[in-house]
């Protein structure tokens, strides 16, 4: 209904733009408005839009009796060119001109690119324009966050800052703190000048001083003076991550809908604004022009002609009509544009319009009582070092050979890297990096380890990020502090009492014990895991007490702490169930066999101690019981009663009735009590049977126990066998290769590369070496390429080259650590 009551009076102004001679204005129109004539106040903007076009056609009816600089200004937004030849053929203006920002836009037919600039001696802003149809390159020669000794020539027109490079006079320099930043009051003097000279511009640069955000979607000065930040700029936690709440120095553009960043400096660094995002928080947007004008266009200037000569903005009182004030052509831009003879009354409206919208923009004050954030704690630890930190951001942006398929396997090394060596992430890197936490559980630890105090602070701002609270930070010996177990995050208790536990489990256990029936069911899981540190049979009252938790995530704890205790009630009433459910017979003649009586049915007990109601498809309730009640058992138990070694006590089931659930059994108990021994003997049995014994997943499970060095030499022999299992093994093979795997693995890829009919083979086996060969191997992979590629011109060294340059990477980034 408002579409259909508002494009009735629209295409009336657009028509009267027609018969205005200017048919390509009055199409522009149209299309806008498919831009602002949607969302609140649409019909307002839309006006007022309309009526800076009216303002725009009315001035270049008269172009001859204009100013040459608004003229200039109004041929430029006609669309009449000016020659970049006649631009550098002009004047110049030599400055050290500081680069603020970039701004790119993709409208799918054509590419932008905004370049910022300001003169430090000047202080005058320049705009660098540069367009390329999709697929082209745009101007990147002018780095933001440099400063160069440059002559420009500008563009003429009223309020000139489009310009060009016409000469440089030196190598840029970066550019620590920009000269010349304003508090926000001059910033919109600024602005209400250019509006004066040319009324047809949208934004301005402002280069604002000691500016704050506030939770609220505004920038704050020092001064208490506020301004809005538009639409996908309202949560700026770039500028929070780099700056920390402190004041910095913010470039950016200002419009009628708020402030759009290009950059801050802080702490001596330039620090790129975050793409917009969409968002509905900041101040709304309201109507900008007085309601009569805005009724009267409704209902459509035939039915209601407009004839006043003035407009009420505000407490003031505006005249609209040039023809009422001859001297305000002399004084005024906007003025001078306007007809002297009479108008007729649409046009008289879009002109009432104008005038009433460009009085109000160049008006506009800071507002006051917004509240800045609190500022961050001081980080403590030493940060990354600085190539590492650069390496980072080159991650963070997708600058990595591999592409996206590697990426995030890359950055989780560098976080283990970082962990291990100490230091805390840049800044600026910390909302990339909180956000990939959230998506990534597998890199939490580390980052908790290296975000420091800032991340903490910028993570309890934002609910998906307060995961990182709930990690356990990096801590030293000497921050044994009490102050952290009594107030801090969940993450910070957990570090503290795991120092505790390290110094004295008894303390740690007795600390945990006395807050226990305070703790909110949620933080109990993640506490009572720091008994892992210390663990003895002196915590097993305890932990066997947490069995009785509602939290089913506080029972699996602690029964996985139990699993770890042979000695503690737990394994004890697991012992007594096994050794009811299995008994040996032994034979003075023949083999000795297994007598298997599993229970029938599930006891509350039994779910106490941790054995599941649910049993995997096509298993019975019995075998499930007996399964589960194995798994839950010492391995001690086996040997030497039943047999003096794993193979001898598994032999046992051999073409027993019960084989799949007692090997199931003990495979999860070696799993779950990391027994090497039991899982090389339980993998052997395996692949002697002559049908697979065990399933697929637990048989993968058991080869993560298996030491790495027996799983690689495992690995490397089904390499040499040509065993399509062997890419799996080389997939759950933990850390880096031995030097026997990886050798083995670089001669199967000189051999696939040269012999095998399908490339995606050897494609395959790249990408699982580019993350687990050492990567002081980059050089032989490197020399490998070269061959490959005066061999057949390149097509099977692609994947070879590739895996050189990851090797490559890698090692750059140990060695930047060392």
């Amino acid at each position: 209904g408002a579409e259909r009551a508002g494009w009735r009076p629209f295409d009336t102004m657009a028509a009267r733009l027609v018969d205005a001679q200017a048919p390509a204005v009055a199409s522009a129109v149209r299309r806008l408005g498919g831009v602002v004539g949607i969302g609140p106040h649409w019909a307002d903007r839309l006006l007022g839009e309309m009526g800076l076009l009216r303002l725009l056609i009315s001035a270049h009816q008269r172009l001859d009796t204009l100013p040459p600089a608004l003229a200039a200004t109004v041929r430029t937004r006609i669309g009449f060119p000016t020659s970049s030849d006649d631009v550098l053929a002009g004047p110049r203006v030599r400055d050290r001109w500081q680069v603020l920002g970039r701004v790119d836009s993709d409208d799918g037919n054509l590419m932008s690119r905004r370049i910022w600039l300001r003169g430090a001696v000047s202080g005058r802003f320049a705009l660098l324009l540069s367009f390329a149809a999709p697929g082209q390159s745009l101007q990147s020669d002018v780095l933001p966050g440099t400063e160069m000794d440059a002559g420009l020539g500008f563009y003429p027109g009223a309020w000139p800052v489009r310009a060009l490079v016409a000469e440089r006079y030196g190598p840029a320099e970066p550019l620590t703190a920009p000269a010349g930043a304003e508090p926000l009051p001059a910033a919109l003097d600024s602005w209400a000048a250019a509006l004066a000279a040319e009324p047809w511009r949208h934004d301005v640069p402002v280069l604002l001083a000691d500016v704050v955000p506030a939770a609220s979607g505004w920038l704050i000065g020092a001064d208490g003076a506020a301004l809005p930040l538009a639409p996908g700029h309202r949560e700026p936690w770039w500028l929070l991550a780099a700056a920390g709440g402190a004041p910095a120095v913010v470039a950016a553009e200002w419009s009628a809908t708020g402030l759009r960043p290009l950059a801050a400096w802080a702490d001596g660094r330039y620090v790129p604004a975050a793409l917009p995002v969409l968002d509905g928080g900041g101040a709304e947007r309201g109507p900008e022009l007085p309601p009569e004008l805005l009724a009267a266009a409704l209902v459509g200037t035939a039915r209601r002609p407009w004839t006043a000569t003035s407009v009420r903005v505000g407490d003031r009182t505006l005249v609209t009509a040039a023809a009422a004030s001859p001297s305000a052509a002399t004084t005024s831009p906007a003025a001078a544009a306007l007809p002297s003879a009479a108008v007729p009354p649409s046009a008289a409206l879009l002109e009432a319009a104008a005038i009433a919208l460009l009085y109000r923009r160049a008006g506009v004050q800071p507002a006051s009582g917004q509240i800045p954030v609190p500022a961050a704690p001081a980080d403590t630890g030493r940060p990354a070092p600085a190539t590492a930190g650069a390496r980072l951001q080159r991650l963070l942006d997708g600058e990595t050979p591999g592409g996206g398929q590697v990426a995030g396997e890359l950055l989780a090394h560098w976080l283990g890297l970082a962990a291990r060596h100490g230091g805390h992430v840049p800044p600026q890197t910390l909302p990339a990096l909180l956000d990939a936490g959230r998506r990534t559980a597998a890199i939490r630890a580390d980052l908790a380890r290296t975000a420091g105090r800032r991340g903490a602070w910028l993570a309890a701002m934002r609910d998906d990020w307060r995961w990182l609270l709930d990690e356990a930070p990096a801590t030293t010996p000497q921050q044994l502090d009490p102050e952290q177990w009594a107030t801090g995050s969940t993450g910070e208790r957990l570090a503290y009492l795991v120092r505790l536990r390290e110094r004295d489990p008894a303390a740690g256990r007795a600390l945990l014990a006395q807050s226990w029936a305070g703790e909110v069911p949620d933080d109990r899981a993640r506490l009572l895991s720091a008994l892992a540190t210390g663990l003895s049979t002196t915590d097993d009252d305890f932990l066997d007490q947490a069995l009785d938790d509602r939290r089913r995530e506080v029972r699996e704890t602690a029964l996985d702490l139990l699993r770890r205790l042979p000695g503690s009630a737990h394994a004890r009433r697991m012992t007594e169930r096994a050794l009811a459910a299995v008994r040996l017979d032994r034979r003075t003649f023949g083999r000795d066999r297994l007598i298997v009586e599993p229970p029938e049915e599930l006891h509350a007990d039994l779910r106490r101690d941790g054995v599941t109601t649910t049993p995997g498809r096509g298993i019975g309730i019995g075998a499930w019981l007996l399964e589960e009640i194995v798994a839950g058992t010492p391995l001690g138990v086996w040997t030497p009663a039943f047999g003096p070694a794993p193979e001898a006590v598994i032999d046992l089931a051999r073409g027993h009735d019960w084989e799949s659930p007692l090997l199931h059994g003990w495979a999860k108990a070696a799993i779950a009590q990391e027994h090497p021994g039991w899982a090389a003997a339980l993998l052997r049995y395996d692949a002697g049977s002559t049908t697979a014994a065990l399933r697929e997943a637990v048989r993968w499970d058991l080869h993560l126990v298996l030491p790495p060095a027996e799983l690689a030499r495992i690995a490397a022999d089904f390499l040499r066998r040509e065993d399509h299992l062997a890419n799996r093994l080389l997939a759950v093979h933990p850390g880096g290769w031995p030097d026997e795997l990886t050798i083995t693995v670089i001669e199967t890829i000189a051999r696939r590369a040269r012999t095998d009919r399908h490339s995606w083979q050897l494609s395959e086996l790249c990408r699982s070496a580019a993350l687990s060969i050492p990567p002081r191997y980059a050089g032989a992979v490197a020399e490998l390429a070269a061959q490959l590629d005066q061999l057949d011109g390149g097509s099977r060294a692609r994947p070879v080259a590739e895996l050189a340059r990851i090797l490559t990477f890698r090692h750059e980034m140990h060695l930047e650590f060392e």
